[in-house]
């Protein structure tokens, strides 16, 4: 277990086994971690701009990292990650693309768009776990967010 801040993260992914992957993995890393999670790309977006379910600030505070899926209903990832940059409120925050995409002009697109860092989910359980893992230690252990 990690101590210090807690991180706020705002997961945007559809696919409810994906979610637990996610969740199960980054939970044990801090007491107060606090995973949002979403399922498609207009949620995000009223999340991060605080519109319908997400009004009150205070009940949906700003993330410190968004984890966001790039094959979304509604609106896709590609969208949200560029709605998400154009914000000078919500351009600093920290997004990595995670998706199954390993597409080249997906890639080029997202990190064109403002993306931390890109990362694609492996098929096999234990692999995506392994990768949640490592993803853990590095955010959620190693790296600074401000305040």
């Amino acid at each position: 277990m990690i101590k210090g801040n807690p991180v706020t993260i705002l997961l945007v992914e559809d696919d409810p086994a994906h979610a637990e992957i996610v969740r199960r993995n980054l939970g044990s890393f801090r007491v107060a971690n606090r995973i949002i999670h979403v399922e498609d790309g207009q949620a995000a977006l009223d999340y991060l701009f605080h519109h319908a379910a997400y009004a009150n600030p205070k009940t949906s505070p700003q993330p410190n990292l968004i984890l966001l899926d790039l094959r979304l209903p509604k609106v896709d990832g590609m969208e949200v990650l560029r709605r998400l940059k154009a914000d000078e409120k919500l351009k600093l925050i920290p997004t990595v693309v995670l998706t199954t995409s390993g597409a080249e002009s997906d890639l080029v697109n997202a990190y064109t768009h403002g993306a931390g860092s890109y990362l694609v989910k492996p098929v096999d359980f234990d692999k995506f776990s392994k990768l949640m893992e490592a993803f853990g230690f590095y955010w959620l252990a190693w790296n600074r967010f401000p305040d």
